[in-house]
């Protein structure tokens, strides 16, 4: 299959939500869906349906020709089963290891696209990335880093949960995927602390779990050294260790994305940094490339958006639109750095994106 002109959005938070509204706005029909019916009005329709209930689940999913998952990465298995069962086309946002290896293998013998991993990070940074390294000769490094925080930051922790605690509980304690010296290795979590400045700003940058999705596997042989890590304000990383491991709540993971979004609840006005940086060689003299930006809270069409929201909506949102206009391959398992960066910010959704 290949065109869409259906699609079912599950999980209505923040994200959720506006990845429908940019749907719609970019032409689909959107069937929403989650738990709870949405508080906040729309020009679709939404339904309350449970991931776990078959029955329910196979009737939202008989009628649409794709599927986006919004919903915490625990859930997108059986959505996923559910999508390969239908046929039809798969989207989420999971940073999570073990759920996109599940869905790569359901991807072998899908009959329509299997695209996990189309958020931020992994998503739209692994998009930047391989659009600089495709420009080198010879490509001796990729550092990706990626920031979202309170533009205000309070306390010495200097965060606010506007994601999914069950997401950055998970990319804290999971090892994560390094290239490094030309070797595929895995690392702990919150190491490799270092300092770097974006647009004047001074943060710093560790190791985290899931935020290059496939690339390691793309790059190997290819590039000497290729990592992502997590910006936040200095003294953050430090923290964290302290807290969940000589408080040992690496144990009580539920508990602890609880104790944090208590401590440090969701803000308004956000900020996402996002700082790609390779160098490599371009006419046999060796370069540099940098693509470094800032986002901060924006209108998308009549409701306001966080910078969190849209980023991560819009690069979903975008990559569904060039599965729909041919751009991208119609079935199988779909790689973020196989994304043509020019071609995904020409997209609708894609401008969101424009300098």
């Amino acid at each position: 299959m290949s065109r869409i002109d259906t699609i079912a959005v599950f999980g209505l938070g923040k994200v959720g939500l506006l990845a429908a509204r940019l749907l719609d706005q970019a032409g689909f029909i959107v069937e929403a869906h989650d738990l709870v019916e949405p508080r906040e009005s729309s020009s679709f329709d939404a339904h309350t349906t449970d991931v776990t209930d078959t029955v329910r689940l196979d009737a939202a999913l008989s009628s649409v020709d794709a599927v986006l998952s919004c919903l915490p990465y625990h859930c997108n298995r059986e959505l996923a089963d559910a999508a390969h069962r239908h046929g039809v086309h798969y989207f989420d946002l999971t940073e999570d290891v073990p759920t996109t290896r599940h869905i790569r293998e359901l991807a072998t013998t899908a009959t329509a696209v299997m695209a996990p991993q189309c958020g931020l990070a992994p998503g739209f940074v692994g998009i930047v990335a391989a659009g600089q390294a495709a420009r080198f000769e010879r490509c001796r490094s990729i550092r990706m880093r990626v920031g979202a925080l309170p533009q205000h930051p309070t306390g010495l922790l200097g965060y606010a949960f506007n994601w999914s605690p069950e997401g950055v509980v998970n990319e804290y304690l999971n090892d994560c995927e390094v290239i490094e010296e030309g070797v595929h290795k895995w690392v702990s979590p919150m190491e490799w602390k270092e300092t770097i400045y974006v647009h004047g700003t001074k943060l710093e940058a560790f190791t985290t779990s899931g935020g290059l999705g496939t690339m390691c596997e793309s790059f190997l042989g290819e590039v000497e050294n290729l990592d992502y890590k997590t910006m936040r304000y200095p003294g953050h990383m430090d923290l964290m260790n302290f807290f969940f491991h000589e408080l040992l709540m690496r144990e009580r993971r539920e508990l602890a994305g609880d104790i944090l979004t208590n401590a440090k609840p969701p803000v308004d006005e956000d900020v996402v940094h996002v700082h790609v940086a390779s160098e490599g060689t371009i006419a046999g003299k060796l370069s540099r490339l940098e693509y470094v930006r800032s986002f901060r809270p924006r209108d998308v069409g009549d409701t306001r958006a966080t910078a969190i929201a849209w980023t991560t909506a819009a690069s979903v949102a975008s990559v569904i639109e060039m599965v729909d206009d041919g751009t991208l391959p119609a079935r199988g398992f779909l790689k973020q750095e196989s994304i043509p960066f020019p071609a995904f910010r020409a997209t609708t959704t894609g401008r969101l994106f424009a300098d």
